[in-house]
């Protein structure tokens, strides 16, 4: 009985210690490439925080938060998914030009603030609060107004 309680135990503390986060202001802790996206698109931004986030039956992801309040999410091979500059706007070489077209003409006085890349679409949020869905081409699907 008390080999199957040592082995429990053995087994939660191993479950709970796969999947405990790391916080670190090292961005050696950062793939190569989530490194080199920071360096180009936020070069005078310090890093607040790193979250690496390990899962354990997913991959690792990584949470940053600069100093000026921007977060940024990567994947496990270091590719932006989410970049939130809050008031700020997003860096305008990571928004693809099909979307930046569209915002720029229909939306002339709003910036972007927020851009999130998933599989299938892209969100991004304006300034005033509206949020535009764009399929992986860049062609809107969908407009959510602030309410």
């Amino acid at each position: 009985m008390t080999k199957y309680i040592i082995s429990l135990v053995m087994v939660i503390a191993t479950v709970f210690g796969a999947r405990a986060d790391k916080y670190t202001i090292d961005r050696d802790a950062l793939p190569a490439t989530a490194q080199e996206f920071l360096t180009k698109h936020f070069p005078k931004a310090k890093v607040g925080m790193i979250k690496v986030d390990r899962h354990l039956l997913k991959k690792t992801d990584y949470d940053v938060r600069l100093v000026n309040g921007t977060k940024i999410e990567f994947n496990s091979k270091g590719e932006w998914t989410d970049v939130d500059c809050k008031t700020r706007e997003v860096p305008e070489a990571i928004i693809p030009r099909a979307v930046r077209r569209y915002v720029t003409k229909n939306y002339p006085d709003n910036k972007i603030v927020e851009i999130e890349k998933r599989p299938t679409k892209i969100e991004v949020k304006l300034n005033d609060g509206v949020e535009l869905t764009f399929d992986r081409l860049g062609n809107l699907k969908k407009v959510d107004l602030d309410d």
